[in-house]
């Protein structure tokens, strides 16, 4: 049994993955914001489910853009063995209709938001000497579209700062691995923030019909049965990674529909290596077996 930390719990991957895990026998702390207002419904199905199975499900507020609300729920859980940073959501429209404080919001969320998490656990992965952190990245992390840049700038951030922290923890023990989905059937698409200065968006006509298009090709997909659309495709995903040994466990994983950017993380992994050895670090590529 393994105690899991798990942001972003009120739907989708988190919520189905606090679930799962717990069911698998794992004690998981399911974290998210306004556990008592907006998002009192999930929080209380998970609790419930806990209880009701005798799963092990602790249900925390945490908000991952707030320092207090980050360090007032790590200060209430034991040292944790797993952390899914899988908190996030999607910025869409121009990138010249954006202002630059949704911008950081963006940013703050997406990255600042993992930081903050891992901040918080990595005092006590680092005391027992071992640990996993996944995560959560995006096909958009791998490649970019038109009406996707401040969002794209957020998942990019994301694959460099996770590779470096692979780097800097694997020494005390503590494995990095970065899950890619490509879209799925959640509410993320629901969710997406638009550019709010509509006038300068209007300008963009080109933008508006590829993510009209885009979106409506991606709700086709989810209708189809057998396209890879299953959320559950994504938390099977994180049971391997936690299941793997120590050192086997690989830098990147996509899941779900890639347009062909498995090619592109294919391609790239021989020439990561070739640069690590160039540079005298390729031991700090992931924790030893």
């Amino acid at each position: 049994m393994k105690t899991i930390l798990i942001t972003g719990c009120s739907s989708g991957f988190g919520f189905l993955a606090s679930k799962y895990l717990a069911e698998k026998g794992h004690q998981v702390i399911a974290t998210m914001r306004n556990v008592s207002s907006k998002n009192v419904e999930p929080a209380t199905d998970l609790e419930q489910f806990g209880r009701t199975n005798g799963f092990k499900i602790r249900v925390l507020e945490m908000d991952v853009t707030s320092d207090e609300s980050v360090k007032a729920a790590a200060a209430q859980i034991p040292t944790v063995d797993v952390l899914i940073n899988n908190a996030g959501l999607g910025y869409g429209g121009a990138m010249e209709a954006f202002s630059p404080s949704a911008v950081l919001e963006q940013l703050d969320l997406n990255i600042v938001g993992n930081i903050r998490v891992a901040q918080a656990v990595l005092p006590g992965m680092r005391a027992q000497k071992s640990g996993l952190i996944i995560q959560l990245s995006s096909v958009a992390g791998r490649g970019a579209f038109p009406a996707f840049g401040v969002y794209h700038a957020s998942k990019w951030g994301v694959e460099g700062l996770s590779e470096a922290m692979r780097y800097e923890l694997a020494p005390f023990g503590i494995d990095v691995a970065i899950v890619e989905p490509g879209p799925f059937a959640t509410n993320f698409f629901g969710n997406i923030v638009q550019a709010e200065n509509e006038e300068v968006a209007h300008a963009y006509k080109h933008v508006k019909e590829f993510a009209d298009g885009f979106g409506e090709s991606v709700m086709n997909l989810f209708a189809d049965e057998n396209a890879p659309t299953d959320p559950m495709i994504i938390v099977q995903i994180f049971e391997d990674l936690i299941n793997a040994k120590p050192g086997e466990r690989p830098l990147r994983t996509i899941g779900g529909l890639d347009f062909g950017l498995q090619k592109l993380n294919d391609a790239i992994e021989p020439i990561r290596k070739e640069l690590l050895e160039g540079m005298g670090i390729a031991h700090l590529d992931g924790v030893k077996k």
